[in-house]
């Protein structure tokens, strides 16, 4: 019952995070409830074609997307590298702090 408990926790933070850094990119909060939209507007944030959320579908492809994404969205928050290892490594942690810190979203990056 306490696993259950935990599960929910972390459940509950992740998509409170993911919601407000939607609300912060001026995308609707509710699309980080909504499968394969949520990635949809996520690629909008980091200034991606939509047709990336194809790459998923691609083994060892999908894992240097999901790479890139992370380093565009902390780009986009106006943070960096060790931000992007940080939500690589430790999302759990570092969602929320970008989530709910005073960073704010300054658009996609090019880089």
């Amino acid at each position: 019952m306490i696993l259950i408990l935990i599960y929910v926790t972390i459940l509950v933070l992740m998509i409170t995070s993911i919601w407000k850094i939607f609300s912060k990119a001026g995308k609707p909060g509710w699309a980080s409830i909504v499968p394969i939209y949520n990635f949809i507007v996520l690629l909008e944030i980091v200034d991606k074609p939509w047709w990336w959320l194809l790459l998923l579908l691609i083994p060892i492809v999908n894992i240097v997307i999901i790479i890139i994404v992370y380093h565009k969205l902390s780009l986009s928050f106006g943070k960096g590298i060790g931000f992007t290892v940080g939500l690589i490594l430790f999302g759990i942690i570092f969602l929320p702090i970008l989530a709910f810190s005073d960073a704010k979203y300054v658009g996609g990056v090019s880089t």
